[in-house]
């Protein structure tokens, strides 16, 4: 699996998935970095088949209305820590990536995961 790090996410997601094998950028990896349209973080997702992980409901309703980006991890958690998302991410890891890999669009909030679609 191939990721893509939305810009109000810590740098230090990418480095977690990467430390479990798995290919991921975060937005400040690309040339415009945290200023990348939404626009083209869809189109490098889609392109790369990199699934989005974001908190921004933009992407959520993009998925819906024209599926994009390829897949997404919508966060829906508020404001948490570097520390307590990747603690999140710890601790779900099986069920998050299990399901993402099957599915299109997986919520994770601070107490569950969903499959959307």
């Amino acid at each position: 699996m191939k990721f893509i790090i939305d810009a109000q996410l810590p740098r230090r997601l990418s480095y977690f998935l990467r430390e479990k094998g798995f290919d991921s950028i975060h937005t400040l990896d690309l040339p415009k970095g945290n200023k990348t349209s939404d626009t083209e973080i869809n189109r490098i997702s889609i392109r790369e088949k990199r699934i989005l992980i974001s908190k921004d409901a933009d992407f959520y309703d993009s998925y819906f209305q024209k599926l994009e980006p390829f897949k997404l991890i919508y966060l829906t958690m508020g404001n948490i820590s570097s520390r307590k998302l990747i603690e999140l991410f710890e601790r779900n890891y099986e069920k998050i990536f299990s399901e993402i890999e099957t599915n299109s669009v997986v919520e994770i909030s601070k107490t569950s995961v969903i499959t959307i679609l």
